[in-house]
């Protein structure tokens, strides 16, 4: 896919130096009054819960993290997954490729959730803890259990089985 609006790569590099080891973009030529050369590039927003950094380049507004991966891969992708869910870490090695499902299998567990462990809820008829995962958009049943911790054993299996590199269970 090619990078929205006229963006190119060329243009990127002309006006941004990208660090892949921390992540940071610095200005490398003055675009308006409020910008020196060499000040780190972007502002933080909030989307979703999470921290962001967007960049304005030629009157739009681009993703950091999408930024990134042109730059350092020549390539634009519409979806950036952070490994370690810090929208704001932009390291290039805490930045992949996602199709959105893979992006869902990487969230945290909810806020909500009683029992401390994603995945698993407490099943009041039962008195027993309920394990179950969704993968290729229908959710598995993986059993009821005695304590919350067997339940979380059977949700982590199942999610490196069913999602991979991008389980994520806590």
């Amino acid at each position: 896919m090619v990078a929205p609006r006229t963006l190119t790569l060329e243009r990127l590099r002309e006006v941004l130096a990208f660090d892949p080891d921390t992540g940071v973009f610095r200005w490398m030529v003055r675009l308006s009054n409020r910008v020196t050369i060499g000040d780190v590039a972007g502002c933080r927003v909030r989307m979703g819960g999470s921290v962001y950094v967007q960049i304005r380049i030629g009157g739009r507004l681009y993703m950091a993290h999408q930024l990134a991966w042109f730059y350092t891969n020549g390539e634009w992708v519409d979806l950036i997954d952070h490994r370690d869910l810090d929208g704001e870490n932009n390291r290039l090695l805490n930045l992949r490729e996602a199709t959105p499902s893979q992006n869902q299998f990487n969230r945290a567990r909810q806020s909500n959730n009683s029992t401390g462990f994603k995945g698993v809820t407490f099943h009041g008829a039962s008195k027993l803890y309920m394990a179950r995962i969704t993968a290729s958009g229908k959710c598995h049943l993986l059993g009821y259990f005695k304590t919350a911790e067997e339940a979380h054993g059977a949700y982590a299996a199942a999610a490196h089985r069913l999602h991979g590199e991008f389980a994520r269970l806590a």
